[in-house]
């Protein structure tokens, strides 16, 4: 059996040797051996692992906890487990793949509002039912309320409640907080397409432009979504690599 030494482990990775302590430090890879002079002893183990954690965070996914769940992905497998490392990336896969469901969601709901094409019905729901409908707290709603992105109206009595049109707002509030823009620039996004009803809403969620100000924190939001997607595949398919030589 090959073993390598931090420097080797570190060279053959692409990395600087205090990554790989930090790796075993957080417990990415498993503890390794050590000789009597304290010297660390890797193995072929180690290198896959170490190859695993860098395609994981080849992707910046940092939405709705996926990137918790990557990072919970890694240390499971540090320790060979790697039945539950892939269910944990199929759980992964198909958050990544609902969170594109939403974006695409989001962009039909702007447009059909931009053409006026979103009517209201008499239904209205309470904050809880939004939030159990829209699988958001109610402690976010009231935020984004605060920071000016909707205004629901009250009854008599003093409660929130939400229309069609209210929803509409949040589906597309949903998807682009999740892609990390910044509450302001949601805002500003908002009342950029509301100015400009022949705006290419893929154009303006997907092509950042220097002299645009509206995305401020984000990597393109339909695009990286898909990129997440196929890393998350390629994660599956060296998870199951490992299975095969380590278990």
């Amino acid at each position: 059996m090959n073993t390598y030494k931090t420097a080797e482990v570190a060279a053959i990775i692409g990395i600087h040797p205090n990554t790989v302590r930090l790796y075993e430090k957080l417990k990415l890879i498993p503890k390794p051996e050590r000789l009597p002079n304290g010297y660390r002893v890797f193995t072929e183990f180690h290198i896959k692992q170490c190859k695993l954690i860098r395609l994981a965070f080849q992707i910046e996914v940092l939405q709705n906890g996926l990137r918790k769940k990557i990072v919970q992905m890694i240390m499971v497998s540090a320790t060979g487990d790697f039945d539950t490392a892939i269910t944990i990336t199929h759980e992964y896969l198909k958050q990544i793949k609902q969170e594109r469901q939403n974006a695409e969601e989001a962009i039909e709901i702007v447009q059909q509002i931009l053409s006026g094409g979103v009517r209201e019905n008499s239904k209205e729901l309470k904050r809880k039912d939004v939030s159990e409908l829209l699988d958001i707290s109610m402690d976010t709603l009231r935020n984004w309320e605060m920071n000016g992105l909707l205004t629901a109206k009250r009854k008599d009595n003093g409660y929130r409640v939400y229309t069609d049109e209210d929803i509409q707002r949040l589906k597309i509030i949903r998807s682009l907080r999740c892609a990390n823009y910044s509450l302001e620039s949601i805002l500003r996004l908002l009342q950029q397409l509301s100015e400009n009803p022949n705006a290419d809403i893929r154009i303006v969620l997907n092509i950042p432009k220097q002299t645009d100000d509206i995305i401020s924190v984000c990597d393109r939001l339909i695009i990286s979504l898909s990129e997440a997607e196929k890393n998350a595949d390629a994660l599956t398919d060296m998870l199951y690599d490992m299975k095969e030589q380590f278990s």
